[in-house]
């Protein structure tokens, strides 16, 4: 994607990847948008950043989606880039009875919302001479996480609408690409600096890296054992990932 001269929405962006992702964007001159449900830390962001500015969106909802996009798009008529970050990653046992609440805000959040969202401004992204998408999924769509059953399923399908989104918008405007973060230290789950978690920092140098080299899909080095698994012996490689973190648990408070 083009790095700067850009008018940039990232939901889900007052902490962790989003954030960090909205200010490096906002280190290279581009008019940066964050996206998120409380106005507080909106507030927040937006003071720590003089020039950035914020927006209240709560991406499981269908009519505050409508709302937002409608003001963006008359507040923000260049807007040309929208980086769909917001996601939550509950823990869940597929062995047993999963929370209906639980399972429904996991996949409003994670899979609808974006949806939503890039359908909302996806007439206005098409106007615009240079625009891209960028979708956040997660290296668990491809080696799924089965504490996370359901987290792991929303990142899966989000990978495959990107697919077929990227290839419906091949002859318009718009690009798509797609971050597929590893285990990055940030308060997703517990920010807790655990060694196997990757620094924050060095994801968002390398994943920046990644998106201004154009490439479809941006996974960091240390990501692509998992991100490769898709194959014959995908099976193998997801029991052996998770009797290691059965043997070896994330914390989680």
């Amino acid at each position: 994607m083009r790095m700067t001269d850009n008018t940039i929405l990232i939901t889900g962006s007052t902490s962790g990847i989003g954030r960090g992702l909205a200010e490096a964007f906002h280190k290279l001159g581009n008019t940066v948008i964050v996206a998120g449900r409380r106005k507080a830390l909106l507030d927040e962001v937006v003071a720590a950043n003089p020039g950035m500015h914020g927006v209240e969106l709560d991406i499981a909802d269908p009519d505050s989606i409508r709302r937002a996009a409608a003001r963006l798009i008359a507040d923000f008529p260049h807007l040309n880039v929208l980086i769909n970050n917001a996601g939550i990653m509950p823990f869940d046992d597929a062995a047993g009875s999963i929370d209906e609440a639980t399972m429904l805000s996991t996949v409003t959040t994670n899979l609808l919302g974006p949806i939503r969202l890039t359908s909302a401004l996806i007439e206005h992204l098409k106007a615009r001479p240079h625009a891209t998408i960028v979708n956040n999924t997660s290296v668990l769509a491809y080696t799924p996480l089965a504490q996370t059953a359901v987290y792991s399923a929303t990142k899966a399908a989000l990978h495959s609408y990107t697919l077929s989104q990227r290839f419906m918008l091949r002859d318009t405007t718009v690009r798509v690409q797609e971050i597929a973060p590893p285990w990055v230290n940030t308060d997703l789950i517990k920010k807790g600096d655990d060694p196997r978690a990757m620094p924050l920092d060095a994801f968002i140098e390398q994943t920046m890296a990644g998106l201004a080299g154009d490439k479809e899909e941006v996974v960091v080095e240390s990501a692509l054992p998992m991100r490769n698994n898709a194959g014959p012996h995908e099976h193998q490689w997801v029991n052996q990932f998770n009797a290691y973190l059965v043997e070896h648990p994330i914390p989680t408070h």
